[in-house]
């Protein structure tokens, strides 16, 4: 039960990011990093990012009735990866680069967060 809560809260903060960044790449990086697009291939780049979110979030929906088999650990594998390396990335933009919005540091949180969960979910072997 533990590890279908974590897909299903993760399913929606992910699609909700991606298509936000498909949509408005430009305001998320705005009050994700407090800086601006100005490139077009920046913009291409946001949205390519949008994109696998929303992927991300459609893999955690899908694998979250799942059951016990080996597609459950896997979801949550990448997942804790994928929070962990944007837990490093996030903070590393926003006390070195100094890539500071709104949504940074609570994005850090969030990210750290989920990073636990998916830990506790491995470790515990519980499976949606």
């Amino acid at each position: 039960m533990v590890a279908k809560n974590l897909l299903i809260v993760t399913a929606f903060v992910e699609t909700a990011t991606g298509v936000m960044l498909l949509v408005s790449p430009t305001r998320v990086v705005a009050l994700l990093l407090g800086a601006s697009l100005d490139a077009p291939a920046a913009l291409v780049v946001a949205r390519m990012t949008g994109a696998a979110l929303l992927s991300l979030g459609c893999a955690c929906w899908l694998a979250r009735n799942a059951g016990p088999n080996r597609a459950v650990p896997g979801v949550v594998a990448a997942m804790l990866l994928y929070n962990s390396v944007a837990v490093a990335v996030l903070a590393t933009a926003g006390a070195g680069a100094r890539l500071v919005g709104v949504l940074t540091w609570p994005t850090v949180a969030l990210h750290a967060a989920l990073a636990v969960w998916c830990l506790a979910c491995l470790r515990s072997g519980r499976r949606a």
